[in-house]
């Protein structure tokens, strides 16, 4: 992780300060170059734009936006201290975007007794061109790496909604847990937990699977 000086104090991770600069770099063999950073309003939105009002991003709930309100809430998301959005990119190209919050802070927090170690992502997907494979999943280690570099995190959080099987599928299978429902004002949803412990026992099975031919 190439991290600066975290302007905003040591109190919050740098990833939820917009005037660190931070950015995350990985590289996966298998499948290529990752790169994380704060989200430009200008640069990013348009593809934002695009990618929520695609019928797969149904679950985003941000259907027939236009360009001024996607930029509105953006805008407003960065300005919150509690949660900071980034844009990921696959070999240099926009793939996906992420919402990095802290749960304690958060309205979810209202839903479980939530730890002042608890922090939280939501994750939309570009739109594929042409399939990679793997593709989703080793997106989400480099989402789970770049927080769990950040000793403050002790706990990662999901609340997807109930109906998003194909989400569901991949949490379990980076380790988390997952615990009862809650009714968001917009949705039914599940909670989810993952320590690190969990995730690294995710990995190593995944490892296992691999060398086996499995996966």
């Amino acid at each position: 992780m190439q991290q600066k000086r975290n302007k905003c104090g040591d109190h919050i991770p740098a990833f939820l300060c917009p005037e660190s600069g931070t950015c995350f770099d990985r590289l996966i063999p298998s499948c290529g170059h990752f790169h994380l950073r704060p989200l430009q309003l200008d640069t990013d939105v348009p593809f934002i734009h695009e990618w929520v009002n695609k019928p797969y991003a149904v679950y985003w709930q941000l259907q027939n936006s236009t360009v001024e309100k996607v930029r509105n809430m953006y805008s407003d998301l960065i300005g919150t201290e509690h949660i900071q959005p980034f844009m990921g990119f696959y070999n240099d190209k926009p793939a996906f975007l992420v919402e990095f919050y802290w749960a304690f802070k958060d309205r979810i927090g209202e839903y479980y007794d939530v730890q002042t170690g608890d922090y939280g992502f939501h994750i939309l997907m570009a739109p594929a061109d042409t399939p990679v494979r793997n593709f989703s999943w080793n997106v989400f280690t480099v989402l789970m790496d770049f927080m769990f570099s950040e000793e403050k995190v002790e706990r990662l959080i999901v609340e997807p909604d109930a109906r998003n099987e194909k989400i569901h599928l991949l949490n379990k299978r980076a380790g988390f847990r997952y615990h009862h429902l809650i009714n968001l004002p917009e949705k039914t949803a599940h909670l989810a937990f993952c320590t690190r412990e969990q995730y690294i026992t995710a990995l190593e099975r995944e490892r296992q699977l691999q060398a086996a031919g499995t996966i």
